[in-house]
């Protein structure tokens, strides 16, 4: 039989420019789905979480054929917090298609996973998507591209790019703006002609490098590469040398490639193709598979970016702590962590003083939220610390990460952003007005802008958005205002009531309903004033035989802010906790009583 021709792609791009919406084009126009079946939208985004949010989260993969080629497609997250997944995929695939939205032109992060191709020397394609918004400005933005990949030092070779042109959501790709089209013919045609298939290296000696992990309840964990050289068979004794240059004998189990959104078992995988295998149960993330140790060839390991921010993780003590989670103790958070560690790279987990803490750093707040988050729904009780970002020194001078922000905002709220953004200790980059809207770009430290997302939407009324991306380090700046607003503290431990929360209101706004369960030291809402208020929720009206009209009015309470698990992470102080249970995400003090709060504040005052 002749050779399979293989070329691998990735579909890069920033958040929401409609990365998984192409690849459902591509998988629907390539026949992977049946007539009569049920295809939803995002299929790729198969994650709950990914679902709920409308993003990427984790890097996939599915493979399609055109005119006897066989593409294996990765769809890749568009978030920097998850830069990790991007920098494993970008050495799989021989060349990415990059998408840039016709009205918004190159945004942050498109920044950043451009600049992960570069460096490993692909080609790019353009594909300018949704042409068919009113605002496109779609030659305009071919121009910000061509500066954006001479800013990122591309060669002569990138830079001369194929350009294209579609509507993803329709699934048509045009070669100009002008020639309509039907389908992505183009856009196969440019794959083909762009990129050549994959040299046949079967005759060499294996060499296959782990770029992604993945676990099957029957057969265990199973390793996600590319096979490099050589050819990988079932049930084949090989060599794995990890990233120290340790080697250790295994044996290959399973073996899987990809057709269509299916993993197809097979016996054997040639070179170029992108396989899943089993029967290694203790394979890492950049390791190599070689034939055996005579013929060792380690491949370079694969670099991930320095986390920028860490947490405390702790076992929850609260008053409330074992009500409706199934794992709470500190060996059940030590081994979900470690299993973490398997297949998120980015990641990074260490030990504490205590035996209950365990400090954990990622790239960003949403990050870690989204470990956070599955950890909720698996049935953990867990209490975090306030995030804190990751400073180092260069010689004498103390560093810390700065980040690049665009608002996109109604021109009317830009006074108000610029005003909150230099007291963040940002630096004014760009501002530009058009119809009514201005893009404002600055460079402000990652610690100003800690909490400042759900402040910016409430600055904008819900109009504006916010997109941020860590672009290195600079020289400390300095003190950075917390959070101007102090904390409505229960007082008591019961059911808060409708008589009391009616009182409390008129202080600040609340965080919890009427009969909501309450304990000393949990915070209840946020005062209106710069300082915490204690305050005691469950106090009732005292029932007498007298009545009024005017004392008797139905009491009706200001409907609360039920905070989001990001939005609870980017309120706390340092003093505060965020307390995340499957049921339940409520907000503390550290010390619980006003004694145990005092003493912290000395110990502060004293460290």
């Amino acid at each position: 039989m002749s050779k399979q021709k293989i070329i691998n792609i990735a579909v890069i791009a920033h958040v929401d420019a409609g990365k998984s919406t192409l690849v459902d084009a591509f998988l629907n126009q390539s026949g992977v789905f049946r007539s009569n079946e049920e295809v939803v939208d995002c299929v790729m985004d198969s994650n709950d979480l990914e679902r709920e949010r409308g993003i990427t989260i984790y890097a996939k993969n599915c493979s399609i054929m055109h005119d006897d080629v066989k593409i294996n497609i990765v769809d890749t997250p568009g978030h920097a917090d998850f830069s990790s997944e991007v920098e494993r995929i970008i050495k799989t695939v021989d060349t990415v298609i990059l998408l840039v939205d016709s009205s918004e032109g190159p945004m942050p992060q498109t920044r950043f996973v451009l600049q992960k191709s570069l460096e490993m020397g692909l080609k790019p394609i353009l594909l300018i998507n949704k042409i068919d918004k009113k605002d496109q400005r779609a030659l305009e933005v071919v121009d910000m591209v061509y500066e954006l990949f001479l800013d990122l030092n591309a060669t002569d070779e990138q830079l001369d790019f194929p350009i294209l042109y579609g509507i993803a959501k329709q699934g048509i790709v045009q070669s100009d703006m002008e020639t309509p089209s039907e389908n992505l013919d183009p856009l196969f045609k440019t794959i083909i002609d762009h990129c050549q298939v994959y040299p046949d290296y079967d005759a060499n000696n294996l060499q296959l490098q782990v770029s992604a992990l993945d676990y099957d309840e029957y057969i265990g964990r199973l390793g996600i590469g590319r096979v490099y050289n050589g050819t990988i068979k079932e049930g084949q004794n090989i060599a794995v040398c990890d990233s120290f240059g340790n080697v250790r004998n295994a044996q290959v189990g399973q073996l899987f490639i990809y057709r269509g959104l299916v993993k197809s078992k097979v016996k054997e995988a040639a070179s170029g193709e992108i396989v899943v295998f089993s029967g290694m149960p203790t394979i890492s993330i950049g390791e190599t598979i070689c034939f055996n140790k005579d013929t060792l060839e380690p491949m370079e390991s694969i670099n991930v970016e320095e986390p920028t921010l860490s947490m405390n993780f702790i076992v929850n003590k609260s008053p409330f702590a074992g009500q409706s989670g199934k794992y709470v103790t500190s060996r059940n958070l030590k081994e979900r962590l470690e299993k973490e560690l398997e297949v998120n790279v980015g990641l990074r987990v260490e030990p504490t003083d205590s035996a209950d803490m365990f400090r954990v750093s990622g790239r960003g707040e949403l990050h870690i939220s989204i470990l956070l988050e599955n950890m909720r729904r698996e049935g953990f009780e867990i209490a975090v610390s306030k995030p804190e970002v990751i400073l180092h020194r260069e010689g004498d001078k103390l560093m810390e990460p700065v980040e690049e922000v665009v608002a996109l905002a109604p021109s009317e709220y830009s006074g108000t952003i610029i005003n909150k953004l230099n007291q963040r200790k940002g630096q004014l980059v760009n501002m530009e007005e058009e119809s009514g809207y201005c893009r404002i770009v600055y460079q402000a430290p990652t610690r100003g802008l800690l909490g400042y997302r759900s402040e910016f939407i409430n600055d904008t009324h819900g109009e504006g958005t916010l997109v941020r991306r860590v672009c290195g380090y600079e020289p400390f700046k300095g003190e950075i205002q917390e959070r101007s607003n102090g904390a409505l503290v229960s007082t008591e431990t019961g059911k808060a009531m409708t008589y009391a929360l009616w009182n409390i209101q008129e202080r600040g706004q609340l965080f919890i309903p009427a009969q909501t369960e309450v304990y000393e030291g949990m915070i209840i809402g946020m005062s209106a004033r710069n300082v915490d208020m204690d305050v005691n929720p469950i106090k009732n009206k005292k029932l007498t035989a007298i009545r009024s009209t005017g004392n008797d009015e139905a009491m009706k309470l200001v409907p609360p802010k039920l905070l989001s698990l990001e939005e609870a992470l980017e309120f706390i102080n340092n003093d505060e906790l965020v307390e995340i249970t499957p049921a339940s995400i409520r907000v503390r003090k550290k010390g619980l009583t006003p004694l145990d709060r005092k003493q912290y504040q000395k110990s502060k005052i004293q460290s």
